[in-house]
């Protein structure tokens, strides 16, 4: 399986968003995620469709828009509308029976569909929508802030969900040189990397 890097803009310079996002592009990143706070869900606020939008016309990459807040199918449209290639929901928020009728809609979109869970929720809790989803993003932190160190416990979770699934996994917090090893051999294969990509000063060599 292809491992694919997507570097998290919540640790890129925001005053030359679009030199930031052209820096990673040009280095090799695969697609571009993007960590939607809503300071209800997590205690942070980050952006919303309108930053979305403008990102969208700055690059070719794929935006993984990752929603991090409550009610997210009052929003997942707008979303959608200003460019968003792949729309990530969190299982805490949200209903197995909303998560199937949004799975549907986006899908129907072309949109692809991802499922997030928190590092103390269960993989139990989501078993039955895989067949619903593109990829799953397991959280190696608890969400709401850009450099936080990686958690090793969730490792055993994702080599238990990769003996379930058979699409992406995905893997957001903390993720650097020292742990993405452990990381792919554990079955994922796609790492959100935010300060030590946009922090570094040779992304290429970082991803």
């Amino acid at each position: 399986m292809k491992i694919k890097i997507a570097p998290s803009i919540l640790s890129a310079d925001f005053s030359c968003l679009d030199k930031e996002i052209k820096k990673v592009e040009r280095a090799g990143a695969d697609m571009l995620h993007i960590d939607v706070m809503d300071g209800h869900f997590v205690p942070n606020i980050t952006i919303g469709p309108v930053v979305v939008k403008y990102i969208d016309r700055v690059t070719k990459l794929p935006l993984d828009v990752h929603l991090m807040i409550e009610k997210p199918e009052e929003f997942v449209d707008d979303f959608v509308g200003a460019g968003s290639d792949m729309i990530t929901l969190h299982i805490e928020t949200i209903k197995a029976s909303g998560f199937r009728l949004q799975a549907a809609r986006l899908k129907k979109k072309k949109i692809k569909v991802g499922l997030s869970l928190n590092p103390s929720t269960p993989l139990a809790k989501i078993k039955s929508l895989l067949r619903y989803v593109d990829f799953v993003l397991v959280m190696s932190v608890h969400p709401g802030f850009s450099g936080q160190k990686f958690m090793p416990s969730v490792l055993p979770k994702i080599k238990k969900l990769r003996s379930m699934f058979k699409g992406d996994i995905s893997v957001d917090g903390g993720v650097n040189d020292k742990v993405a090893g452990g990381i792919i051999k554990a079955g994922a294969n796609v790492l959100a990397a935010g300060s030590y990509v946009f922090g570094a000063k040779d992304p290429k060599r970082a991803i």
